[in-house]
C-alpha cells in the first residue's frame, strides 16, 4: 500500500514540475526562430486562398473551398491565438499577448486580435506563416498590401505569449492542483481506502515507482529520481490527453512541438550525465575486458550513444504524437470534403470517415499513455545505466556484457 506521507512527500517534490515547465517554456522560446521553417506549407495554402479570392469571373470563384492542409497545419502547430470556430474574419479566437523586440523600434507589446486573425498589419508587424513579420506600412493595412521588411524581420525577437505557452501553463496548474488535492485528501482521510481522485492517481504513481524507476534503477537510488520521473511522466500524458480535446482549454499540440521534446530530452541528458558514476564512464570510454584494438572502433562508438539517446526521446514522442493528430484530423477531413460533393457516395464515405475518426481518437488515448510511459522508462534506463554499480570480477563483467547484448 502505498503509505500517504510517501504520496505526500512525492505531491510536494511535484514543485518541480513548476521548474520544468518554466525550463520547457524558455526552451520554446529559445526554439522560436527554427518554428519560421515549420510553416511553408500554410505560406502555400494561404496564397492559394488570395488568388481565389481575386477570381471574380465565375460565382464558384468567390466561395472559399475548405482547405485540409491549412486546418491540420493550423492545429498542428503553434500560433499567436488560440482559435476557437469560423474562419476568415467570422472566425472566434483567443487573442493571446504579441512581445516582440528590435534594435531600431525596441520592445512592443499588444494583442494578436489587432491583427484580426492575420488579415491585416498593426504597429509595423504582421503574422506570416505564423511568425512575426516586420513590414514598411506603420498603420493598419491588409496583408496582401502590405511589403515585408526583410532587414528587420531578421532582428526581430519573438518572446510572445503564444498558444503552447498557454497550454504549458494550464498543464502546469493542472497538475499543481491534481498533486496538492490528492496529498489534502490523504491528510483528511488518513487510514481510509482511496477515493475520487485518489482512486485515479494512486496507481499511476505505484506504477511509475515500481514497474519504471524501482525496476529500472533499483536499489534505494530509485527515490532520488522518483519526483522527476513521476514530473515527466505526469506532464506528458496530461499534454497528450489535452490536444485530444478539440476546444479550449485543449487543442494544443504541446507534446507534438520538437522544442518542447528536445528540452524534456536534455533534461533527461543532463541527469543522466551529472549522475554518472566512475564505472560508467569507464564503460564509455574504455569497456573493461575489450582490447586496445577494438576500443578504436567501441569507444567513438559509445560516445555518439550518449548523445544519440536523447535524440532518440526528442524524435520518438514528437514524431508519435504528431503523426497521430495528422492521421486523425486527415480523416476527418474528409468529412468536409465528401459533404462538399452533395452526394450519396459523399454521405455514405463521410459517415465512415466519423467512424473511423471516433476510433482514431480513441486509439489516440492509449497512444497518449503509452508515449509518456515509454518517454519516463527510457529516462529511467538511462539514468539507471548510469548510476549501476558494476561488479569487478569477470562473471559480472560477463553477465553485464550478456545483458546488454540481450537488451
Amino acid at each position: 500500500m502505498f503509505s500517504n506521507y510517501s504520496l505526500i512527500t512525492l505531491s510536494k517534490k511535484s514543485f518541480l514540475s513548476f521548474f520544468l515547465a518554466l525550463f520547457i517554456g524558455l526552451g520554446f522560446f529559445t526554439a522560436s526562430a527554427q518554428d519560421h521553417v515549420d510553416h511553408s506549407a500554410t505560406e502555400e495554402h494561404a496564397a492559394e486562398a488570395t488568388h481565389g479570392s481575386e477570381d471574380t469571373g465565375h460565382g464558384e470563384g468567390l466561395m472559399e473551398k475548405f482547405n485540409p492542409g491549412a486546418m491540420i497545419t493550423e492545429h498542428i502547430t503553434d500560433g499567436h491565438g488560440w482559435h476557437l470556430w469560423g474562419e476568415g474574419h467570422d472566425a472566434v479566437s483567443i487573442p493571446l499577448p504579441v512581445i516582440v523586440y528590435n534594435p531600431e523600434k525596441g520592445m512592443d507589446m499588444f494583442m494578436s486580435s489587432n491583427f484580426h486573425h492575420g488579415h491585416d498589419t498593426y504597429n509595423g508587424y504582421a503574422i506570416k506563416n505564423n511568425s512575426i513579420v516586420a513590414v514598411n506600412e506603420q498603420g493598419s493595412v491588409p496583408v496582401h498590401e502590405a511589403t515585408i521588411n526583410e532587414q528587420l524581420t531578421a532582428s526581430i525577437y519573438d518572446i510572445s505569449i503564444t498558444k503552447n505557452v498557454v497550454s504549458l501553463f494550464i498543464s502546469l496548474i493542472l497538475m499543481f492542483y491534481i498533486f496538492t488535492s490528492v496529498a489534502k485528501a490523504y491528510t483528511r482521510r488518513e487510514g481510509q481506502a482511496p477515493k475520487g481522485l485518489q482512486s485515479l492517481i494512486e496507481p499511476l504513481i505505484i506504477f511509475v515507482r515500481d514497474d519504471i524507476a524501482k525496476s529500472s534503477i533499483g536499489g534505494k537510488k530509485y527515490l532520488k529520481f522518483l519526483p522527476y520521473l513521476l514530473t515527466v511522466f505526469f506532464f506528458i500524458w496530461i499534454n497528450n490527453l489535452l490536444g485530444l480535446v478539440p476546444i479550449f482549454p485543449g487543442g494544443a499540440n504541446l507534446t507534438g512541438s520538437i522544442s518542447i521534446t528536445m528540452t524534456l530530452a536534455l533534461i533527461t541528458f543532463l541527469i543522466t550525465t551529472f549522475n554518472g558514476n566512475a564505472h560508467y564512464w569507464r564503460h564509455i570510454f574504455a569497456m573493461p575486458g575489450v582490447p586496445a584494438w577494438v576500443l578504436i572502433l567501441l569507444t567513438p562508438i559509445e560516445i555518439l550513444g550518449v548523445f544519440l539517446r536523447p535524440f532518440v526521446l526528442m524524435i520518438r514522442l514528437f514524431a508519435n504524437i504528431t503523426a497521430g493528430h495528422i492521421i486523425a484530423l486527415s480523416f476527418f477531413s474528409l468529412i468536409f470534403i465528401f459533404g462538399e460533393m452533395s452526394t450519396g457516395a459523399g454521405i455514405g464515405v463521410s459517415v465512415f470517415t466519423i467512424a473511423f475518426t471516433v476510433f482514431m481518437t480513441c486509439l489516440e488515448l492509449l497512444v497518449a499513455f503509452l508515449q509518456a510511459y515509454v518517454f519516463t522508462l527510457l529516462s529511467a534506463i538511462y539514468i539507471g545505466a548510469a548510476v549501476e554499480e558494476h561488479d569487478h570480477d569477470t562473471h559480472g563483467h560477463d553477465a553485464h556484457v550478456e545483458e546488454a547484448l540481450i537488451v
